[in-house]
């Protein structure tokens, strides 16, 4: 609006200037210069009028180009929204770069400086921590500060998790809200007489009683290792902790010693211990998340960590009588807290977007209590809205979620993201722990050296 303003100015003296220089050609003058009219004290100071308009809202037409991952939520409700934001504001021509390898294909425009206006961050390929440092994305702080939604209403005043902290600095607002977990089949594990794990012994107790049924009590998606480290290792850490997520945190910010702790060297024994009770299966090391989860669901496997979109990604190959249960965490200690480790998917809009009031308009749109109800129907997952979800098609799962998210015995730890660096060699060193290829303190080395390089 300002920078409207400030053209509109610009504009006004340029034509009075044409005007002045027209009455200079046609007044008469014969080419004399006409004398400049002397300067009074009433018009010294009497202030310039001026008939322009207050700046007017900012016009949301034009192009605006949205790019989104799809994956275990699908595209409908991407489909509904931005069919409903196109009747809202008609002159928008939207252009939707989506797909499930939607993140690699954009990716040389974004290096090259022509990014698209929103982008949603989520799927492999994406990494928000690296998008901020590589300076890609728009600081919103003061924008998201006073923005409201279609509504009307404060667009921060109804999020679960609110904008992504950069010290300070806010560029992203998380749009989906979850949580990572162990899943399994509660009939199955009814009809086996498995009991449902509470802690770390029990866990143990209930994998040596699925072992003895001859199916493997775990899988784990090894094509992307992020799986296992979200619902497994990151809840042990916060465990091992003292029940203090700050851990988390603190390998966000690459801090000296925060991947070579006694916190962390507990956890890993745990993954070896599993390891060497053969609770694993190894198939693991060559699966996709689909591949794993097909075994998960032909009861191959009795358990698998996962995120919340699980139910609806695999709504189309689940067997008639699976009705999946879930549990934050498995790592505690007896009688100690579940530990949540909550993940957002995040939209931002391009610090180079071509149109930026088309995206802010978008993002305005979308953040209302109804589009969180239709993420819930169309997904059976959560946005990252407070919406009242008990008439809604949210899924069982979710549900039970919300009751562990809402309980006293449950710790959320805060939402962080490590820099894509430190990610992939968090990766890499779980899968080579889980493979025996290297040693828990081998893996803390590797990380305390990649966070090094972070910090450099």
């Amino acid at each position: 609006m300002k920078s409207k303003g400030k053209k509109k100015a610009g504009l006004s003296l340029v034509m009075m200037s044409i005007v002045l220089s027209l009455a200079g050609c046609g007044g008469g003058t014969n080419g004399a210069e006409a004398p400049a009219p002397e300067k009074t004290a009433s018009t010294q100071n009497e202030p310039v009028k001026t008939d322009d308009p207050k700046p007017e809202e900012p016009k949301v037409a034009g192009d605006l180009e949205i790019q989104y991952f799809v994956g275990g939520y699908g595209d409908g409700w991407w489909k509904e929204v931005i069919g409903e934001f196109k009747k809202k504001y008609p002159d928008v021509n939207i252009k939707e770069s989506a797909g499930s390898q939607i993140n690699e294909q954009m990716k040389p425009r974004w290096i090259q400086g022509n990014p698209p206006d929103v982008v949603y961050i989520d799927g492999a390929g994406s990494n928000e921590t690296q998008m901020v440092l590589d300076d890609q994305l728009m600081d919103i702080t003061d924008w998201v500060k006073d923005a409201k939604n279609v509504d009307g209403e404060p667009l921060t005043s109804n999020l679960i998790a609110p904008p992504q902290d950069y010290s300070g600095k806010n560029y992203t607002i998380p749009l989906v809200f979850g949580s990572w977990g162990t899943f399994y089949d509660e009939t199955l594990f009814t009809e086996k007489g498995w009991d449902i794990p509470k802690d770390w012994d029990s866990f143990l107790a209930t994998s040596e009683k699925i072992k003895a049924d001859g199916v493997y009590p775990y899988i784990h998606t090894g094509k992307y290792p992020y799986y296992i480290v979200g619902g497994l290792l990151n809840t042990g850490f916060v465990s091992e902790n003292g029940d203090n997520p700050q851990i988390l945190k603190d390998q966000e910010a690459a801090k000296e010693g925060s991947f070579k702790n006694d916190a962390v060297a507990n956890t890993l024994k745990k993954i070896v211990d599993m390891r060497g009770k053969g609770y694993f299966d190894n198939a693991s090391f060559g699966m996709s998340h689909t591949d794993s989860q097909m075994l998960f669901l032909q009861h191959k496997d009795a358990m698998i960590p996962n995120g919340l979109w699980l139910e609806n990604e695999m709504k189309k190959d689940v067997p008639e009588g699976f009705k999946f249960g879930f549990i934050p965490s498995v790592m505690q200690k007896p009688g100690g807290k579940f530990v949540a480790i909550p993940y957002t998917s995040n939209i931002a809009i391009a610090k180079k977007a071509k149109n930026p009031d088309a995206a802010k308009a978008f993002i305005e749109f979308i953040f209302t209590k109804q589009a969180a109800v239709r993420w819930a129907e169309l997904t059976g997952a959560l946005m990252n809205v407070k919406a009242d979800l008990e008439s809604s098609g949210a899924s069982d799962v979710v549900k039970t979620a919300m009751k562990y998210f809402n309980g006293s015995d449950t710790i959320v730890a805060p939402v962080f993201k490590l820099a894509a660096d430190i990610e992939q060699a968090e990766n890499d060193a779980t899968i080579a722990l889980l493979q025996g290829s290297i040693t828990p303190e081998e893996w803390m080395d590797r990380m305390e050296k990649a966070a090094a390089k972070i910090r450099k």
